[in-house]
């Protein structure tokens, strides 16, 4: 048996895509457990660049099964563009599973998004304003639509007109913009679920069986741990779970099921959205960071904020998720600076701190404590073991693993699969 879960282990966009991808080539079935179409993975697979945002990238292996578990919201019309683009594309979907338990993205919950953004203003969270946080909000309010729900007509209709009555009112008294008619989303809706019928299935039995049977079974989330709803840097965050524990709540396994955790950690700091960034740089430095690396989201093409790596922060990861290994990338992206910085912990009102604030308000305050590293000042692509890098480059990688206390088990030199150097069996 071999479970293994990938979480990113920093504000998200850790180059998760590229591992999962890396380490489907190995799994007999890949599980999204969380999240929504507010977040992408993007993998390069001979030059060619697939974008990703609900179904696992382990779609692109054709013996790979795939599943949407529980735990994730689905936009349907989203997964239904995402499945003809994967087969226009030569990619079959045959593999794709989809649990009738999770529950729907819907139009009302985009529009929810929206107007509470603006309501905000400048205190806002930054949101992708796909809907993702006000379908959760649903789901916890327990009155929530899900996907096996579009397969009964008549109990589809009674609780969709019950939750369009009540937003509804809501958007009229409270937003004064419009609402939503009944009878063209009841039509649409069913028309979706008879288009995802065949991809439904009972995700919790499925995955099980896997594992029993022997199966190689990898675990995807979205985001990171430091846009985790219990975890993060609240009330910058996500609406759901990416930590690991995540996968077991999201996917409908036991946590004595897991074997392995990877937390993913780019070789510098990114982030999406607002909130807290102590290690965050806005000069040209930043700005030389952002292009070499193509810092820009996969689903909304936001420039995304960059900075040092900071140690506390993938100490904090590596607690919570109790990490097993850390999966480096983007090495490559530090090719051409003279030296480089790691935050080793932070000052606050005189006192240091090793350990990440749980609180916002010390959190906005504190000054980065950072140790210079040289260069390497050279290309890495090339590289296919870890001898091969500078004395520079393995000589950061050999400090990361010193400040977080977790091994290094693979090292990303490029975009390609090729650029992918593992320094230990992962499955």
């Amino acid at each position: 048996m071999s479970a293994v879960v990938v979480v990113g282990a920093q504000w998200g966009d850790e180059g998760k895509g590229k591992v999962i991808d890396f380490l489907s080539e190995q799994a007999d079935m890949v599980v999204r457990h969380q999240g929504g179409n507010n977040a992408g993975h993007t993998v390069v697979v001979d030059d060619k660049v697939f974008k990703l945002h609900l179904i696992p990238s382990g779609i692109l292996y054709p013996d790979t099964v795939c599943v949407i578990a529980n735990g994730v919201v689905v936009d349907p019309a989203t997964l239904l563009d995402e499945i003809a683009y994967l087969r226009h594309e030569g990619v079959s979907t045959d593999r794709l599973l989809l649990s009738s338990q999770a529950h729907l993205v819907m139009p009302y919950h985009a529009r929810l998004d929206a107007v509470n953004e603006d309501r905000l203003g400048a205190h806002k969270l930054g949101t992708t304003l796909r809907g993702i946080g006000p379908a959760y909000m649903d789901k916890a309010a327990r009155v929530g639509l899900r996907v096996g729900d579009l397969l009964h007509p008549d109990y589809f209709a009674a609780r969709l007109r019950s939750v369009l009555e009540e937003k509804n009112r809501l958007f009229a008294r409270a937003y004064d913009v419009p609402g939503f008619e009944f009878d063209e989303m009841y039509e649409r809706y069913l028309a979706y679920g008879e288009a995802l019928r065949p991809f439904l299935a009972n995700t919790s039995v499925e995955i099980n069986r896997a594992i029993g049977a022997g199966d190689r079974v990898l675990f995807e989330g979205a985001q990171g741990t430091h846009l985790d709803i219990d975890h993060g840097t609240f009330p910058f965050v996500t609406s759901s779970h990416p930590v690991a524990g995540g996968a077991c709540i999201g996917a409908g396994v036991g946590p004595t099921k897991i074997t392995q955790v990877y937390g993913v950690v780019k070789a510098y700091t990114s982030r999406v959205g607002d909130g807290p960034f102590p290690t965050e740089l806005t000069g040209p430095q930043g700005d030389h960071i952002r292009e070499r690396g193509s810092e820009y989201g996969t689903t909304t093409g936001r420039p995304r904020r960059v900075g040092w790596l900071d140690s506390a922060v993938l100490r904090h990861s590596a607690r919570v998720n109790g990490m097993t290994g850390i999966a480096v990338t983007r090495l490559d992206v530090l090719d051409d600076l003279d030296e480089l910085r790691i935050a080793t912990g932070y000052r606050y009102q005189g006192a240091v701190l090793e350990d990440f604030p749980e609180m916002l308000p010390v959190l906005e305050q504190v000054e980065p404590l950072y140790e210079t590293l040289p260069g390497w000042r050279q290309s890495i692509g090339q590289a296919r073991k870890l001898g091969d890098l500078p004395k520079a480059a393995q000589a950061y990688l050999a400090r990361l693993e010193d400040l977080t206390g977790v091994p290094i088990v693979l090292v990303s030199v490029g975009r390609d699969r090729s650029n992918t150097i593992p320094l230990t069996e992962l499955f």
